[in-house]
């Protein structure tokens, strides 16, 4: 499914009304180098291989995706760094590869949510020579899927997750970011349509770690809160 523009833009005069995330400007009130600041090296298990392939889900302009390659290459100092950065918003995409001058990583407008977004990915990873990648970043991401898509449409982003991804670095929006998103939408004259009938809500944060802590991945770690409420999880693949 694609689109269309006026779908990607912001509602109304306000650039915090934007129904995907797809904020403008991002980084300059959410800081890259904070978000590494809250990394930790044992969120990272030993690679034992010569290429590490990496996911950025929700990439923006591709600042952080940036950072995330220099941190990386302090914990696998000897290795290969290749990450994937993927947004909705092909607008975002283009500033990212225009500003992009590191040939380990690349930018790509994809719709995770979508089957062809996830064939996508998957279709990567395959030309890559690998069965999964090695680690995924998803940093303030799910509330968006899970808004737009429903509670099905977040649970079956998750499952991707686990299936296509060693280790999985997630920074989940608690509810009260819901909550926030909804007013500033209606203040610019619309709405969240599935808003109301989202029943993964208060506990949303639990739901989302009892998902990817059960059966194949294993919770290993979880950063202090960060200056805007939020903390980071590790989780890793069960050998």
């Amino acid at each position: 499914m694609s689109h269309d523009v006026k779908d990607l833009s912001f509602t109304g005069n306000n650039p915090g009304a934007a129904r995907f995330g797809n904020f403008i400007n991002y980084y300059s009130f959410h800081s890259s180098k904070e978000r590494i600041n809250n990394l930790h090296p044992t969120m990272f298990s030993n690679i034992d291989s010569d290429n590490i392939h990496c996911l950025d889900v929700g990439c923006n302009t591709g600042e952080l995706t940036e950072e995330l390659y220099v941190y990386l290459k302090t914990i696998y100092p000897k290795s290969n760094i290749k990450i994937l950065g993927i947004d909705i918003d092909p607008t975002l995409i283009e500033r990212a590869q225009e500003r992009n001058t590191n040939n380990g990583i690349s930018f790509v407008t994809i719709d995770i949510t979508t089957e062809n977004g996830c064939e996508q990915i998957q279709e990567y990873i395959k030309n890559e020579k690998k069965e999964m990648f090695d680690i995924v970043f998803c940093f303030s991401v799910t509330m968006w899927i899970h808004i737009n898509t429903g509670d099905l449409g977040l649970q079956k982003f998750l499952k991707f997750l686990k299936e296509n991804s060693k280790s999985i670095i997630i920074e989940p929006q608690p509810w009260k970011c819901y909550k926030n998103a909804q007013r500033r939408m209606k203040k610019s004259g619309k709405v969240f349509e599935l808003f109301e009938s989202l029943t993964i809500r208060d506990n949303v944060d639990k739901e989302i770690e009892d998902i990817l802590n059960d059966k194949t991945h294993i919770k290993i770690y979880e950063s202090p809160s960060s200056s805007w409420n939020r903390k980071i999880q590790c989780y890793h693949v069960i050998e």
